[in-house]
């Protein structure tokens, strides 16, 4: 897996409360960014499937029960 640098200027107030506070900013950062790519990811899988179901036509009124109850 590769991996690129990706650097964020914050004012030296904030880094200095977050460093007094023991949090690890690049953890925090890493985490919330390879989440929300995880969720745009799992959003266009959705939105891809969606496309493909709409061009499905809807199964006949009874299908559900025959399949289960059998004929």
């Amino acid at each position: 897996m590769s991996t690129v640098v990706i650097s964020v200027r914050i004012r030296r107030e904030v880094k200095e409360i977050l460093d007094e506070a023991g949090i690890n900013v690049g953890e925090i950062i890493r985490n919330y960014l390879e989440d929300l790519a995880r969720r745009i990811k799992v959003q266009r899988d959705l939105d891809e499937l969606d496309a493909v179901l709409s061009n499905i036509e809807p199964a006949e009124k009874g299908f559900a029960e025959r399949f289960v109850r059998g004929p």
